[in-house]
């Protein structure tokens, strides 16, 4: 299903209140609580179809998410999360609590299985780890101070930046210091069980880099993130931008794809609309790119612009994000028929994740040193009316997009034999891994297909394949400049790079795009709505 008004069939306006660059989540989300305000917006999308990486892809009557394999907190109807995304889909967009077990991790010949449930978690891990009772509370009550001071994160990210700076000197909180500590660090003052941290780092996954390179405020987020276990989104993740739309249309705005943005039109220092890659123009009061940080300012904007934006000196401390490479698997049978739970599988070779990391990337090992296996036909219940007798199962792995940039300059299906030959053995690895941990898939695969760093740049137009825009290093959070504001008027930012990686802290950032648009006093109900409420008993 292509989600969005194709160019060729779009009939423009002479003008738009606003216009967004992109139709990722963070884009959509600013787009929809636009249009809830009256407002008519425009979002142009390259893709053939809207969502980033909330969309899905058919082949031979299976689909696929490229991006949600689950979605923390919004199951709990009073969450942040789950408000926002009712606010900008009229409440039609429903959720699927996963099992309680919704994380499984093998350390080798170890395992442990992550239960929905804060309590839970911290009283299997004493369990596990009896002796290390003292560590495993403390660095549980840390996890939840860090998020509580996250406000102030979240408040800079919207204030002047005068105002941001005054706060940050101000004010002395958890979330800024331990941004600049790694998770490493933080882990090493608590316990030396070598098993037990890296059992604490099963998520890394879900922000890209192993103990001593990631931010431990970033892992924090992630970690509090799933406290209370996952859902998916009913009907699959392309739900998300499939029930935005209409909210956008409503008071006559309209999202159009295969609609790529070749530059940001600008004059006396102020945005007024965008021009397309076929030369047209169309004008806006305002223009919001959602298309991610390093996109913006190297193919939307100016020389000058980057320079003011001191996009050189950003690019030299932080650098893209991790690349992936992803074999999608149908099945011929449903998950549940061979007996397979909804729990997502992370799989490592040893507790050593630096290590592992290293020596797979410089090419000393060719065992992968991180696997994540997720099975989205049993995350939805609407799977079995529209695929029956089917299954899909998605294996993750990493794979710098150095290894593929000899073909950088190549397109889609036409990369060359060397290229086919190079992925299938990659691919080989991951089922090597599936077939290990998951035998009852063994003889059951109808068809599979392999993606590369190649295949997020083609389709998401990552230029280094990054799934989660830039690294969360320690260096990415000194970084003021990633703010919706930006020195050009009525020219803002929305997206995964001003806040924090994933689909939901992108959500949350169009609400904080929306707030900074229109202002604090206007936006008393978005700022209410982020604000987390004490669960009704």
């Amino acid at each position: 299903m292509i989600i969005g008004t194709q160019l060729n069939k779009a009939t423009f306006d002479e003008n738009y209140d606003a216009i967004v660059i992109g139709s990722g989540i963070g884009g959509l989300c600013t787009a929809a609580i636009l249009a809830k305000k009256g407002q008519k917006v425009l979002v142009l999308e390259k893709h053939y179809t809207a969502g980033g990486f909330t969309h899905t892809y058919k082949r031979k009557g299976f689909e696929w998410d490229v991006g949600v394999h689950y979605i923390g907190e919004v199951h709990r109807p009073y969450s942040p999360l789950r408000t926002v995304f009712d606010y900008i889909t009229d409440g039609n967009l429903k959720w699927h609590k996963m099992d309680d077990v919704y994380d499984k991790v093998n350390i080798g010949d170890e395992e442990f299985s992550f239960r929905s449930g804060r309590e839970n978690l911290q009283n299997d891990l004493i369990q596990r780890f009896p002796e290390e009772e003292e560590a495993i509370k403390k660095y549980i009550s840390l996890v939840r101070q860090i998020n509580r001071d996250l406000s102030f994160f979240f408040l800079d990210r919207i204030v002047p930046k005068f105002v941001g700076t005054l706060l940050r000197k101000l004010t002395k909180n958890k979330f800024r210091q331990y941004s600049q500590l790694t998770v490493h660090e933080v882990l090493e003052s608590l316990t030396s069980n070598e098993l037990l941290k890296a059992i604490l780092t099963t998520q890394m996954g879900d922000y890209g880099h192993p103990p001593k390179e990631a931010s431990f405020a970033m892992h924090a987020v992630v970690v509090k993130h799933y406290f209370d276990g996952a859902s998916y989104p009913v009907g699959g993740s392309s739900s998300i931008a499939a029930h935005a739309l209409p909210v956008i249309e409503k008071p006559g705005g309209q999202v159009v794809v295969s609609a790529g943005v070749s530059k940001v039109l600008i004059e006396d220092n102020a945005a007024y609309g965008v021009e397309l890659e076929n030369g047209q123009t169309i004008l806006g009061k305002k223009v919001v790119s959602g298309v991610g940080v390093l996109n913006t300012f190297n193919h939307l904007l100016d020389q000058k612009y980057k320079e003011e934006f001191g996009f050189n000196d950003l690019t030299k401390s932080v650098k893209p994000s991790l690349a992936h490479i992803c074999i999608y698997i149908g099945l011929d049978k449903s998950v549940s028929d061979l007996g397979i739970k909804n729990t997502n599988r992370w799989i490592y070779p040893t507790k050593d994740y630096d290590k592992n990391f290293a020596d797979y990337t410089s090419g000393a090992t060719k065992e992968l040193p991180l696997t994540y296996i997720s099975f989205p036909s049993a995350k939805d219940p609407e799977w079995m009316k529209n695929h029956p007798n089917k299954g899909t199962v998605e294996v993750l792995g990493l794979a710098p997009f150095e290894w593929f940039e000899k073909w950088k300059d190549t397109k889609w299906r036409k990369r060359g034999d060397d290229y086919l030959q190079y992925k299938e053995e990659m691919g080989k690895d991951l089922l090597e891994v599936l077939y290990k941990h998951v035998p009852e898939v063994k003889g059951h695969i109808a068809y599979s297909e392999i993606s590369t760093p190649l295949s997020t740049k083609t389709f998401c137009y990552y230029e280094h394949g990054e799934i989660y825009g830039l690294e969360h290093t320690k260096e990415r959070f000194l970084q003021d400049r990633l703010r919706p504001k930006t020195s050009i008027e009525n020219f803002y930012l929305t997206g995964q790079d001003i806040i924090t990686a994933g689909v939901g802290a992108a959500l949350i950032s169009g609400v904080f795009t929306v707030i900074v648009m229109e202002g604090i006093i206007k936006s008393r109900k978005l700022i209410s709505m982020i604000t987390p409420k004490k669960k009704k008993s």
